[in-house]
């Protein structure tokens, strides 16, 4: 007596995963059996919810999310049971038109990434300065020229030379820009040791990410652009999981993490303030 499938379902099948006619999730599932592996197994070993598997099994697609997470769990499902994922990821793009189009990040995520603009000095103020002071300076040279005037007519009728001084003008000080402090990513490197810093970046192209603290707290989920990146801390762990992991790079505790993902694969990863560590 078998638990978990029936003896019809354990009968060994053929790989057909390419012949004609054979559906994504039929052949999927007869390459399952062929290999002796039940639902809990596939899941356990690639992580796949059970219900998504069975869906997928069903030629569900719906559970998955969308068409780059749907071709991700068949690529890593067809691993699993030993099936080339090619040929099945062809032919989930000829059942639903191909891959789509790419989607433009949501507002949400954009509003998140605009920095304030940096302050420059006060131009006008100084200006407003100068001006006041050049004023004061040439009225004040001219009431004393008036004064001096009368004091050269008196030294002349007496024969004595006038002697002429030379008044130095005030020079404006100009406010001194503020200088602006901006936390460059190479910040990432003195991560404090009493928690968890995880920076995801997005060289080779775009990805969906998801990351959460200890508590469950999402502290973000979205869309990762190409060439951007985003950095996460919390006090003992950080819970990601990414949607097309090898356009991934990932930094941990100020320590780059070397990883054999796959484009497409979607993977799920936890990191705690010790050395770093795949959940």
């Amino acid at each position: 007596m078998s638990i978990g499938n029936s003896p019809e379902d354990e009968r060994p099948f053929p790989d057909v995963s390419e012949e004609a006619g054979t559906s994504v999730g039929r052949a999927l599932k007869q390459a399952r059996i062929a290999a002796g592996l039940t639902v809990d197994d596939v899941s356990s070993a690639t992580r796949v919810r059970i219900a998504i598997v069975h869906a997928i099994e069903a030629d569900d697609f719906a559970p998955c999310g969308g068409d780059v997470y749907a071709r991700g769990h068949i690529r890593t499902l067809a691993r699993a049971v030993h099936l080339d994922p090619a040929p099945l990821i062809a032919r989930y793009e000829d059942e639903h038109g191909g891959r789509p189009a790419p989607t433009p990040a949501a507002p949400l995520f954009e509003a998140e990434r605009i920095r304030p603009e940096r302050r420059g000095p006060n131009w006008t103020a100084a200006m407003v300065a100068a001006i006041v002071a050049v004023v004061g300076f040439v009225g004040f040279t001219a009431f004393r020229g008036g004064d001096s005037g009368s004091d050269a007519k008196s030294q002349i009728a007496e024969g004595v030379t006038p002697s002429t001084s030379k008044a130095a003008s005030p020079t404006p000080k100009k406010d001194k820009p503020a200088p602006s402090a901006e936390p460059s990513d190479s910040a990432i490197a003195a991560a404090p040791q009493d928690k968890v810093t995880v920076q995801v970046s997005a060289p080779n192209g775009r990805s969906w990410i998801s990351a959460k603290d200890h508590n469950g707290r999402m502290l973000f989920d979205g869309l990762l652009k190409k060439g951007e990146s985003k950095t996460f801390q919390d006090s003992s762990k950080i819970n990601l999981i990414l949607g097309d992991a090898g356009a991934i790079e990932l930094y941990v505790n100020g320590k780059k993490i070397q990883n054999d993902f796959q484009p497409g694969a979607v993977e799920r990863l936890t990191y705690t303030k010790g050395d770093p560590e795949v959940g």
